[in-house]
């Protein structure tokens, strides 16, 4: 279905999000088959899935970089990304949740909501993303819906809705029961393309009607015309049941939840039907705000192919046939090759090239984007991720797209000296694809250094160079990327850059204070000087000395952060003065008032979730408790298994997967994730300095 011909309000902009393992791909991949884009069911174990199309992705099962899908629903469009559920390529899930409308949140039934799901849920809340739940796995050994239910409640905060129940469970689970229409539905056939509907059983019905009216209640209490109805004694039919819950379903008031078996083909359907009912089109989320770039005004684009173009680049990828091929979603406007826009990010005119609309690494060549699209172009390249496309005669910036930082790194060197600058071009290449990639010198040892969100970030990394690029290379041991900040504030500390010479000389003076900043806040400058003790145009010159100098501490040349900067006073000469001597100065002053403000080593702090069965608790808190973990809380699962939550310091894990497998005979599984930096013991820092 080309989108050209359908309406704005049915286009569905959403995304596949999730924890590792709760069945993502082959959620998406049922999708596909049942919308008729497949004509046969991909499998992530037999490595035949569409979107899992990198050859790393169908060796270990798992997603790595997130594909969008175009399909078709009812007559809907369904624009889907299916993205990665591991905490290394937390990237794309962020890039992606920026540009959806809507999202699935799949859950496993036997373990409900894990480290992973509460993330992309925490993410989805930040850009506001309704979403629908579907607890997977219903077939498997274990699957508990109530439990899985009663998890997204606590843990997650949400208020849900069921629209559906499971009949039946694990071995024994064969359909649901549609609580808005109270019937039952089964998939007899092993393909599950013939729903059949029928009676609930009667062993359900009153488990049906109690839920029922529990829906029906949690329903009216968002609608007034609802409730007044209901409180008169009269029920709503399905229609006006189903109008209250989309809108309270996209004020983010109502999670519905729905559950399934997607490897058994069992549940897809009605998904589809929610998607499609209930999660919104772009007209639904309304106008897209950003700022004027050059009047730096609010400015807001309405959902309009007659509004002049808005569009953000979520995604750049090198592809080895075509080139730099940019991902974007048009927030209003519409685009086609041979267009002249302005990227408001990089103050830049670009020419639009060839328009691809992508079917994971498949693409067909569209001659126009329209409003609420998300599709690729081909050959800009110096747009990058994150970047906002927009009509040049109506620039608007829109909010772009804030990544974490790296927090492991490893050391590479090529075989040959001959592949060094070919290794720097296909490294600089994956690094413009990444946002949380980063590739640079160490000054010291000029060893190539690269840091990533885990160990698997950057496995997949050095593996990608010598499939996609054929260049062989040598790595160190992965290490922690530990920061640097001060302890205690400091004031009235002088930068001086001053050379005189036969000529012009140069000349600047700043003069900062210093103090500790609240985690996470990174270098923050608070310019108070005044009476032009330095002229106006020379302060965006101090700030970036003092942004460069910040990149490579005085303790071990790790990056510093967590500063109040505050621009105090300084002097200029009329003469020798110039944005380089102030730059210069700028950063001289922030790293004598470092020196002098006592300072810390940072070490990256991870959230840990380890599930054991009960006879290894002890063991698993002893390990636990020698790498420096803090548990948190211990929670008992059906069939004998513990969770164990808390935190531990990234440094203390290497080697741990394999410690937890010999300890409980490979029955425990652990999943982590970078939380935040904290100060590092004094005893640990000369260990971590000695070894550089």
């Amino acid at each position: 279905m080309d989108s050209n011909t359908v309406e704005l309000e049915r286009v569905r902009n959403i995304g596949i999000i999730a924890h590792i393992d709760a069945g993502k791909t082959t959620t998406t991949e049922r999708v596909l088959y049942y919308t008729g884009r497949t004509h046969r069911l991909g499998s992530v174990d037999d490595g035949t899935t569409v979107t899992d199309w990198m050859i790393q992705e169908r060796e270990r099962g798992i997603t790595i970089v997130s594909a969008v899908i175009t399909a078709s629903w009812r007559d809907h469009q369904i624009n889907l990304i299916d993205t990665p559920g591991h905490i290394d390529f937390t990237a794309e899930v962020q890039r992606a949740l920026r540009v959806l409308d809507g999202g699935i949140v799949v859950f496993d039934a036997v373990h409900g909501v894990e480290p992973q799901s509460e993330t992309v849920w925490r993410q989805a809340d930040r850009y506001r993303v309704p979403r629908i739940c579907f607890v997977n796995k219903m077939d498997r050994l274990g699957a508990d819906f109530d439990f899985a239910v009663e998890t997204i409640e606590q843990r997650l905060g949400a208020r849900t809705l069921l629209l559906q129940l499971p009949i039946g469970a694990e071995a024994e689970f064969e359909g649901v029961i549609d609580l808005l229409r109270m019937q039952a539905i089964r998939w007899p056939d092993e393909l599950g393309a013939s729903p059949e509907i029928g009676d609930i059983p009667p062993q359900l019905q009153a488990r049906a009607e109690q839920a029922r009216s529990q829906l029906l209640e949690r329903v009216v209490e968002t609608d007034d015309s609802l409730l007044e109805l209901y409180l008169e004694g009269e029920e709503p039919d399905a229609d006006a049941l189903i109008g209250a819950l989309r809108r309270a379903t996209i004020a983010n008031r109502l999670f519905p939840v729905l559950c399934g078996a997607s490897l058994r083909n069992k549940g897809i359907q009605p998904l589809l039907d929610a998607v499609v009912d209930l999660l919104p089109s772009p007209l639904d989320i309304g106008a897209v705000s950003g700022t004027d770039p050059r009047s730096e005004q609010p400015a807001e684009r309405p959902p309009s192919e007659d509004a002049p173009l808005a569009a953000l680049v979520f995604k750049v990828v090198s592809d080895p046939y075509v080139g730099h091929l940019a991902y974007f979603r048009v927030y209003s406007g519409r685009m086609r090759p041979g267009d002249k826009v302005y990227n408001a990010t990089r103050d830049k005119n670009e020419r639009v090239g060839r328009m691809v609309r992508m079917y994971a690494d498949h693409r067909e060549a569209i001659e126009q984007v329209s409003t609420g699209d998300i599709d690729a172009v081909l050959g800009m390249k110096s747009v990058h991720t994150g970047d906002t496309l927009c009509d040049p005669a109506h620039p608007i910036l829109l909010e772009s797209i804030q990544f974490p930082e790296p927090v492991i790194n490893i050391a590479l060197e090529p075989r040959t000296h001959e592949e060094e600058k070919q290794i720097g071009e296909a490294l600089h290449h994956l690094a413009e694809e990444d946002p949380t990639f980063k590739v640079f010198t160490d000054e010291e040892t000029g060893q190539t250094i690269l840091a990533g969100m885990g160990e698997l970030h950057l496995q997949i990394v050095v593996d990608r160079l010598e499939r996609e690029h054929q260049l062989k290379v040598k790595t160190g041991k992965p290490r922690v990327s530990y920061k640097e900040t001060v302890s205690q504030p400091v004031a009235g500390i002088e930068g001086r850059h001053v050379k005189q010479t036969g000529g012009h000389g140069q000349y600047g003076h700043v003069v900062l204070d210093l103090a500790p900043a609240a985690p996470g806040s990174g270098i923050c400058i608070d310019n108070q000087i005044s009476g032009g003790a330095i002229p106006r145009e020379f302060i965006p010159a101090v700030e970036k000395g003092i942004h460069e100098a910040a990149r490579s501490g005085v303790l071990g040349g790790y990056a510093i952060t967590d500063l109040q900067v505050t621009l105090r006073d300084g002097s200029s000469h009329e003469v020798d003065s110039s944005e380089q001597a102030f730059r210069s100065a700028g950063a001289k002053a922030l790293i004598a008032a470092v020196r002098e403000a006592e300072p810390i080593l940072l070490e990256p702090i991870c959230r840990l979730e380890v599930v054991t069965p009960e006879e290894y608790t002890g063991d698993v808190l002893g390990q636990l408790s020698a790498r420096r973990g803090e548990i948190e809380g211990m929670t008992p699962r059906a069939g004998g298994v513990e969770v164990i939550r808390g935190q531990v310091p990234l440094r203390e894990m290497f080697g741990y997967a394999t410690q937890l497998r010999s300890i409980t005979q490979g029955r425990a599984l652990f999943s982590m994730e970078f939380d935040h930096y904290a100060s590092l013991p004094p005893e640990l820092k000369q260990e971590v300095l000695a070894r550089g």
